[in-house]
């Protein structure tokens, strides 16, 4: 077989109203609480059953920017007590504090993930889904302790990455969930190399690797994003993570995983005032809207969507309705404490 060609124009944003195809719907509130994220959770978790996989960024120790702890206690605890709900992650591919099991376990405890179970999917072994379609890979490599689960709630922080261009529900899933060593490797790394694959081979990678997990957990699987705290360094920087001048915005969820990564996107593209500069040059210059071409291409989604505004009556809503009354300067929030400086 000949080497596959990655796709081009990964550097180039598409408007809305030159997209074509099938709509799904997103969900969106401003509503950056507790609250929001149970009124989110419930708009499209009625599609979750039996054992519950909790895919989230639990950060690299004393990150500042990873999900509000108090957040996700609350939903473990008014919605997911009674549901056999455990929050996965996998080792990391480059060395820190989530190396290995170990000293990801110690770093769990540091951020304060220590009021629900925490499985690290790969600490016992490795398991390979297939990849129905894709070109760079026939089957990703996870972690074996994932396939025990019936279903996975994806809750994303929506953010910048160093080399993805922007981590949204793809990248928490194409990357977060392929073990430690085989499936990350093959993601970021030649043979001859390490994290050399970069720009639209490297997203069109994470979109198979994402594939191949949403695949095998469909239908029972949903989306949602959180638009806080938007470094444009990903939560596996952790304190070394560039500081955050791109404005908080709100709470996105769905069923469509395409869908929501597109409406993010889109949501910061249309800040006023130049609020979404510093993450539009991270992804443009990245190649990272590559991730979003491809997974239509792949059929993972949709680009085109509804955005339904449950803060007014379930109004339809453009993208640049949802943002226009932004300012575009950042202001912390009160859920801006750091575990180990100022446990909250």
């Amino acid at each position: 077989m000949s080497k596959p060609v990655p796709g081009k124009d990964g550097n180039k944003y598409v408007p809305f109203e030159q997209r074509t195809g099938e709509s799904s719907v997103v969900f969106f509130t401003r509503d950056l609480s507790e609250e929001g994220m149970k009124k989110m959770f419930d708009r499209v978790g009625s599609v979750l059953e039996g054992k519950i996989a909790v895919k989230l960024h639990t950060g690299e120790a004393e990150g500042p920017n990873f999900l509000p702890r108090p957040w996700i206690r609350e939903l473990f605890e008014s919605r997911l007590k009674d549901r056999e709900a455990t929050i996965i992650e996998t080792n990391t591919y480059y060395p820190g504090t989530r190396y290995t099991t170990e000293e990801h376990r110690k770093t769990l405890e540091i951020n304060g993930w220590n009021f629900c179970p925490v499985d690290i999917t790969d600490e016992f072994g490795v398991a390979a889904l297939p990849v129905e379609g894709g070109k760079w890979f026939r089957e990703m490599h996870v972690g074996e302790g994932m396939l025990k689960y019936d279903s996975l709630l994806t809750l994303t922080h929506f953010k910048g990455h160093v080399q993805g261009g922007f981590g949204g529900s793809n990248k928490n899933i194409g990357i977060g969930c392929a073990d430690g060593r085989i499936g990350k490797a093959e993601i970021h790394s030649t043979p001859a190399g390490f994290f050399d694959i970069l720009e639209e081979e490297l997203m069109e990678r994470i979109c198979e690797s994402t594939k191949a997990t949403i695949d095998h957990f469909a239908p029972h699987i949903c989306y949602i994003n959180t638009m806080r705290n938007m470094s444009v360094s990903c939560d596996c920087e952790g304190p070394n993570a560039e500081p955050v001048v791109t404005p908080d915005i709100g709470i996105l969820a769905s069923l469509d995983i395409l869908a929501v990564d597109n409406a993010c996107m889109d949501l910061i593209y249309n800040l006023p005032g130049g609020g979404g500069k510093a993450i539009i040059e991270r992804v443009e210059s990245r190649h990272g809207l590559r991730q979003l071409s491809y997974m239509k291409e792949l059929g993972m989604g949709n680009d085109r969507y509804t955005l339904i505004d449950i803060d007014n009556g379930d109004a339809a809503i453009t993208a640049a309705e949802a943002v226009k009354d932004i300012a575009p300067e950042w202001k912390p929030d009160r859920y801006n404490t750091f575990w180990g400086r100022n446990k909250h």
